[in-house]
């Protein structure tokens, strides 16, 4: 049983990887497009860590810190769309993530069926189109892949914020995969391009990641969407990301409009002064 949306004729199908709402192409052309970083970053995606030594501090479970997430998950959408933010992706289960006790695993599983199913009707209702990167693991809950689909097609034909979820994804997992599409389609060599390339991975209409925050401190890129992060500024608060709330994500946006982000170059008062 999904979500029960066959009200709305929902068809089970995998979310579509053509464009959608602000969706361009990502690579060369669109760092020479894009100029200085804009006051409101238009595409920020959140490595949520630190759930479980959220729990440890208080002597609670590690599933204690992941139920108290859900929270912070809600605020961050709410402060996002908020603030202007385009396009949100949060990664919430890697490829490695199966490598956890197969308890927390189940748990894991259970929980985000349960958000997934609570907040459909706000995500609806805020305009926000929904997408699950990954999610292709046999190992996932027949019931929470089909909530998946439901909620990617109810939610499809929203103009809002993109949010995408990152639920059993690997960056480098997407780039094998778009490397034996091209190798499929017959491409030769000497014809693929960044661009190209860029169209063969999951969601092709997904532009660059521009700021990434990365709760907890830690400081790895934790094999998340490796392509689409090449050019993102990275932010990294204390804070674990069960107590991130609003107010930690704009600090997050304040410290990115600061950022000079120049892509390699260097800025057009100094072009060609050797000093």
């Amino acid at each position: 049983m999904g979500l029960g949306m066959t009200d709305y004729g929902v068809h089970r199908a995998r979310t579509a990887t053509g464009g959608g709402p602000g969706g361009r192409p990502y690579g060369n052309d669109q760092r020479r497009d894009d100029g200085p970083a804009c006051a409101v970053p238009r595409h920020v995606a959140c490595v949520m860590d630190g759930n479980g030594r959220w729990a440890q501090q208080r002597s609670l479970p590690r599933t204690a810190g992941h139920r108290a997430a859900e929270t912070t998950v809600i605020d961050i959408i709410e402060a996002a769309r908020a603030a202007g933010v385009e396009w949100l992706s949060l990664y919430a289960f890697s490829t490695e993530n199966w490598d956890r006790p197969g308890a927390e695993v189940d748990y894991l599983m259970r929980l985000v069926r349960r958000v997934v199913r609570k907040h459909a009707p706000l995500l609806l209702t805020r305009g926000i189109r929904c997408r699950f990167l990954g999610a292709a693991d046999p190992r996932i809950p027949r019931e929470l892949a089909q909530d998946f689909d439901d909620l990617a097609t109810l939610t499809a034909g929203n103009q809002g914020m993109t949010l995408t979820v990152a639920f059993d994804h690997g960056g480098r997992r997407d780039i094998v995969e778009a490397a034996r599409s091209l190798i499929r389609n017959g491409t030769q060599a000497d014809e693929v391009t960044e661009r190209l390339f860029a169209d063969h991975l999951p969601f092709p209409d997904t532009p660059d990641v521009d700021l990434v925050i990365r709760t907890s401190g830690e400081q790895r890129i934790s094999n998340f969407m490796l392509w689409q992060v090449a050019y993102a500024e990275w932010v990294f608060p204390d804070v674990l990301w069960p107590d991130f709330r609003a107010p930690d994500f704009l600090t997050c946006l304040h410290t990115y409009r600061r950022r000079d982000r120049r892509f390699g170059g260097v800025p057009p008062q100094t072009n060609g002064d050797p000093s």
